[in-house]
């Protein structure tokens, strides 16, 4: 069995700027729920579709400068509630979060898949660098990203960042993320940041006094001096950077399974403009025999 975990805030996003969406109001959420629709299509057995139209976290109140919704368009935050009715009623399970982001429902959700032995794979269907540190060394838990159609294995986290996937919050911490609004400590760049986590992995191993470094980068010393002033608050960018696995998700993988759209589902659609979805969610149920 393989486990499709999906970022359905991704994916809204994705279609509301596409260049082929006319419609602004109705045309992402509809686009999502036919993304779905095509990933069963092409063989998903098992999905789980996180969303968080409550842009805030509780990392809002770790770090003021953590993003927030200011910027979204409202026709955009309009169709939160719109995607996750369709996606509930075309029989997904989806996860909308409130305390948390889709990306700690996707990272809680693929640990937890990838301990049911009937898991050979989970595929978590984001780019986002963040899901990054879920990737195994076992190729249990990868990333896919879907537009791309790109896997995202240990490796392939290694030879982007230079880290290992579980060196990722570090990593953040220290180079800062521009996207989530924490800017990292000065100084430290992405290459500085890779070359001293590669050998001492989290930021707890690495001396404060740069005569104790076993590697070598340039500027060490005031690499060394700025983390040596600034510990606290890395370990705080690293706390705001880490998937926190207490997001709810499933306690069943059976929730997970695809079972057709319910009787809902050709009203919902008929309101988001959408009726050739309700035939093809039919077909689909006919040809997988879903009962």
């Amino acid at each position: 069995m393989r486990v499709h975990l999906v970022d359905g805030t991704y994916e809204l996003f994705r279609y509301h700027f596409s260049p082929g969406n006319r419609d602004a109001e109705r045309g992402a959420a509809r686009g999502v729920v036919h993304s779905m629709l095509q990933l069963v299509d092409d063989g998903a057995t098992h999905i789980g579709i996180a969303t968080d139209q409550v842009i805030e976290s509780f990392r809002n109140e770790l770090w003021p400068g953590y993003k927030t919704g200011e910027g979204v368009p409202p026709e955009l935050m309009a169709q939160f509630p719109l995607v996750e009715e369709a996606l509930a009623a075309a029989g997904f399970c989806i996860w909308p979060m409130v305390k948390h982001e889709a990306d700690d429902a996707m990272g809680a959700a693929a640990r937890k898949a990838a301990l049911d032995p009937e898991v050979e794979q989970v595929l978590v269907c984001t780019p986002d660098k963040d899901l990054a540190q879920c990737v195994t060394a076992d190729g249990r838990i990868v990333q896919y990203d879907r537009r791309q159609q790109k896997l995202i294995d240990h490796q392939a986290v290694v030879d982007k960042f230079g880290v290992v996937p579980e060196s990722i919050p570090d990593y953040l911490a220290l180079v800062g993320d521009t996207a989530d609004g924490f800017p990292g400590l000065a100084g430290w760049g992405a290459r500085s940041t890779a070359t001293v986590l590669a050998y001492y992995i989290h930021l707890e191993n690495i001396p404060d006094a740069v005569g104790q470094w076993e590697v070598s980068v340039r500027g060490s010393a005031k690499l060394a001096a700025t983390l040596a002033e600034n510990r606290e608050l890395a370990m705080l960018f690293r706390r705001i950077a880490t998937i926190d696995d207490g997001a709810p998700t499933f306690d069943g993988l059976d929730e997970l399974e695809w079972a057709g759209p319910t009787p809902e589902f050709p009203e919902l659609m008929s309101r988001l403009g959408g009726d050739h979805l309700v035939e093809r969610a039919d077909d689909l149920k006919r040809r997988l025999g879903k009962t």
